[in-house]
């Protein structure tokens, strides 16, 4: 309401990011269907389409700036800050609310089995007996403001970049070029060089949460420029010999000038980002 209050609401846009809206209402209504006919309360614009989220989220909260929702597989919610920051600096709004949303539903449950990624247990990053991931569901919101009208105590995003592979539908490429080139790129604009930066996966702790897995680590990276605090890669026992980089195994307190956020999606679509403290 402060922000409405600021900029007015019409000038502020709203970037969200999914991988599969409201499919799981869908699922429901054709489970229900009849004589070929999907049931009266099935929706499809209020419900199935991918802009609904962002219509749903605009009706709650009032806002009506230019308003758009990504798709980019796992990378989806973290793009959309890349989007915003460009819609800012075009004059097309002057804040954002950005975010994702994914729930579970079958599509998704039954999809990642069939490629055979799913563990029966709790999903292990880095370990050497690695065997597959968790799946899980989540939503976040944050709002992105210009950085002259950023409060000094605040953290930013001070650069972000992204890269397609173009190698394939599902894997990506080999040998990580691609998404290298979004680390670089977001590294470069944010004026930031990489040190001897330790690692660590938030998997552990949420699962892959798919088309949110953007927000939710841009706001442990948050968490962990604000409170001084690193998280580690919960439920790594053995670190895979091969894996050369410092993977936290304990939970560090540590203050924390910038995080890089990486989410790399299929099909290659990667994007990374560096959050910054207030004094960073």
């Amino acid at each position: 309401e402060r922000a409405k209050k600021h900029y007015g609401a019409d000038r502020i846009g709203l970037f969200l990011g999914t991988t599969t809206s409201g499919i799981g209402t869908t699922e429901a209504a054709y489970r229900q269907a009849s004589g070929g006919a999907l049931p009266d309360w099935f929706d499809y614009e209020r419900t199935h389409d991918y802009f609904s989220v962002a219509g749903y989220v605009r009706r709650r909260l009032g806002v009506w700036g230019p308003a758009w929702v990504l798709s980019t597989a796992c990378s989806s919610s973290a793009k959309v800050f890349a989007s915003a920051a460009r819609a800012i600096a075009a004059g097309f709004c002057d804040a954002a609310i950005v975010g994702g949303i994914d729930s579970l539903c079958l599509t998704t449950l039954y999809g990642f089995h069939s490629l055979q990624l799913v563990s029966a247990r709790p999903c292990r990053p880095a370990d050497s007996d690695r065997d597959g991931l968790s799946i899980g569901e989540a939503a976040g919101f944050a709002l992105v403001t210009p950085t002259g009208d950023e409060r000094s105590d605040r953290p930013r995003v001070l650069g972000w970049g992204e890269s397609s592979d173009a190698y394939h539908m599902a894997s990506p490429e080999p040998e990580g070029y691609g998404a290298a080139r979004a680390m670089s790129a977001a590294l470069e604009r944010a004026q930031r060089r990489p040190e001897a930066t330790p690692a660590s996966s938030t998997k552990g702790w949420t699962g892959h949460t798919l088309g949110a897995a953007g927000i939710v680590e841009t706001v442990i990276a948050l968490l962990a420029v604000t409170r001084d605090w690193l998280p580690h890669s919960l439920n790594t026992e053995h670190l895979d010999p091969q894996i050369r980089s410092r993977i936290l195994l304990e939970p560090h307190s540590a203050h924390t000038h910038y995080v890089c956020v990486n989410s790399f999606g299929f099909g290659g679509s990667n994007c990374s980002l560096i959050i910054g403290s207030a004094d960073a």
